[in-house]
């Protein structure tokens, strides 16, 4: 047994740093996406719709998305990513 308590705790380490570490600054960087959403940001939803923002609701985390068919209201947790600033950054290279 005490050969084995170094290796475990080894163990345990490695699958903190490589794991556990990660999946929490993952999920810190998409809480913070989701809460700086604001309006006139050109987003992507996670089913691939292009949209801009027209109003953000905090009371019940809801956002209205303009698309070319018309207004959708959903969750902000369906919004994969934002497109304002790659399309600045690529109209000024």
């Amino acid at each position: 047994m005490e050969g084995q308590l170094p290796f475990l705790l080894l163990m345990f380490a490695v699958m903190f740093l490589f794991l556990i570490l990660p999946q929490q600054r993952r999920a810190k960087k998409e809480r913070t996406f989701k809460n700086n959403l604001s309006k006139g940001d050109l987003v992507v939803t996670k089913g691939g719709i292009h949209g801009k923002i027209l109003e953000v609701n905090d009371a019940n985390d809801t956002c209205v998305v303009e698309t070319m068919a018309g207004k959708v209201k959903m969750e902000r947790s369906f919004i994969s990513h934002e497109m304002s600033k790659q399309r600045s950054t690529a109209t000024k290279k």
